[in-house]
């Protein structure tokens, strides 16, 4: 009997100073181009930023039809979406934590300006849940556009809330050696992390 051999892990490289300089645009599809053009530059006040119709995807060589439009926000970054006649509705998620996790978040300037999102979505109709204390660290609100596409309006808390590189550097080793130390101990993952989590909210004085 032939042995089944692995293929050789890629080389690790070490990163040459490339980091991306800002968002572009993050995409998604809608079935509604009318209902996402009024949400995103009525609701959310950004502007129409460009627009592209083809019936070829120029990336993959796809055949299909489809209308690209962009929203911009103050920095110049920009949300797009595509509409493509005929698609089938989205697979529902296997699990409600994909429903919860996935999403984009927008930074306004204050406590304040959180809460005047608040008024203007709850005025328009949406279901807005918050605003949450992300443990001193964000505030936040969250809903959702016409596409179920997850939204958070957010402002810091912390002035170095995404400056906090050596905790995270910590953290994620915790994370990654409790989860490799309940697989040698052939316990639940899923158990072993909810310990872990409770070992180290007391950082937090919950």
């Amino acid at each position: 009997m032939s042995e089944t051999l692995e293929a050789p892990k890629a080389a690790m490289h070490a990163n040459p100073g490339l980091t991306p300089t800002m968002l572009n645009h993050a995409a998604w599809v809608t079935h509604d181009v009318e209902a996402t053009h009024d949400f995103y530059t009525r609701i959310m006040g950004m502007d129409l930023a460009s627009t592209v119709i083809d019936d070829k995807v120029p990336s993959t060589g796809d055949d299909f039809p489809y209308f690209h439009i962009f929203f911009k926000m103050k920095d110049g970054s920009t949300f797009a979406f595509f509409e493509a006649p005929g698609l089938p509705a989205p697979s529902k998620s296997t699990h409600p934590a994909y429903d919860i996790f996935n999403h984009i978040a927008l930074e306004v300037s204050s406590r304040e300006d959180v809460m005047k999102w608040y008024d203007w979505l709850t005025l328009n109709g949406l279901d807005v849940v918050g605003p949450t204390d992300h443990k001193g660290m964000i505030l936040s609100i969250y809903f959702h556009d016409p596409n179920g596409v997850r939204l958070e309006i957010t402002t810091p808390l912390d002035e170095n809330w995404n400056n906090h590189t050596e905790s995270a550097q910590r953290d994620f080793a915790l994370w990654i050696g409790a989860k490799e130390k309940a697989k040698r101990e052939g316990r639940d993952i899923t158990q072993a992390m909810i310990e872990l989590a409770r070992e180290t909210r007391e950082r937090y004085g919950d």
